[in-house]
């Protein structure tokens, strides 16, 4: 009795629908689609922003919009304080002075925070015995808000610059001790005894076994840091500064200059948007092709 002898059978080609499909997501994740799903989002809350002003609509929580600038007139602030020209009073054209402050104070409140966050929580996230000393005073610390320290900052510091970056450094370290120490303890342990076994010492355990693998929780925990830098600024520049995007927005209370606070605000936003992509550059570069980024 001869076999049957029966040819595969073809393989069907991709539906055009899931062809049709995959396309599209290939589109929606290029630049300038990205770029333009970005804006849907500020585009529709100016619209509304400026109904609500318009119509003095009255929101949960007790907000009036009906106390809020225009649209339009935060835009003809924004270029008198970037450019000045338009309305040549005492904030025409300061933009890039208080920008210059803020942006210093914070770079000097997250690097010192970094420089002994980072260290400190791969040191917890390794070593039973510093994970002992440091882990409760940390958490102790850690849930005492940034308006509580300022009474204390003002007598013990003063005020000026210097009480500004122990602010913001105070409230950018835990973020980032906490991230360091965490992604530290998730490194598997086969990884420090293949090393151990090459005769590796442990210096190098950590600084090229421990901190790479926990790249990821490290960045995390850098990047809130950061934001919460900015979000320190305000506060901290209420303690005796002249200039800064927090000192003009305190100003601008105190004159009810409401345009001039929303300026103020979205100059925060900016630069704390930019500084963010900044610093997400710079760890990819400096991560070269390593996972830097859950």
């Amino acid at each position: 009795m001869s076999a049957v002898i029966t040819a595969p059978a073809p393989v069907a080609p991709a539906p055009a629908r899931g062809r049709r499909r995959a396309s599209a997501r290939r589109g929606l994740r290029s630049v300038p689609a990205r770029i333009a799903l970005g804006l849907v989002v500020p585009v529709v809350f100016v619209v509304f922003w400026h109904i609500g002003r318009e119509l003095q609509l009255e929101l949960p929580f007790g907000i009036r919009m009906g106390f809020l600038p225009y649209p339009g007139e935060v835009a003809v602030t924004l270029w008198d304080f970037a450019f000045g020209g338009v309305r040549d009073d005492a904030f025409s054209g300061t933009l890039w002075e208080h920008l210059g402050a803020s942006v210093m104070r914070v770079l000097a409140g997250f690097g010192l925070a970094a420089l002994i966050g980072v260290p400190l929580g791969v040191l917890m996230g390794r070593f039973y015995t510093v994970d002992a000393l440091f882990d409760p005073f940390v958490n102790l610390l850690r849930p005492i808000p940034a308006t509580a320290w300022v009474p204390l900052v003002a007598l013990i510091i003063g005020i000026g610059d210097q009480a500004t970056v122990f602010l913001i450094t105070l409230s950018a370290f835990f973020p980032i001790v906490l991230g360091a120490a965490s992604g530290t303890r998730q490194v598997p342990e086969r990884l420090v005894e293949a090393a151990r076994m090459l005769g590796t010492t442990r210096l190098d355990v950590l600084w090229r076994i421990m901190v790479p693998a926990a790249a990821p929780a490290i960045v995390n925990g850098l990047r809130v840091g950061l934001g919460l830098a900015w979000v320190v600024l305000v506060l901290g520049e209420t303690t005796g500064v002249t200039t800064g995007l927090g000192a003009t927005i305190t100003l601008a209370r105190d004159i009810v200059r409401t345009d001039l606070i929303v300026v103020g605000m979205i100059c925060i936003g900016l630069a704390g948007f930019g500084s963010d992509r900044l610093l997400t550059l710079i760890l990819r570069l400096v991560g070269g092709r390593r996972p830097v980024f859950a």
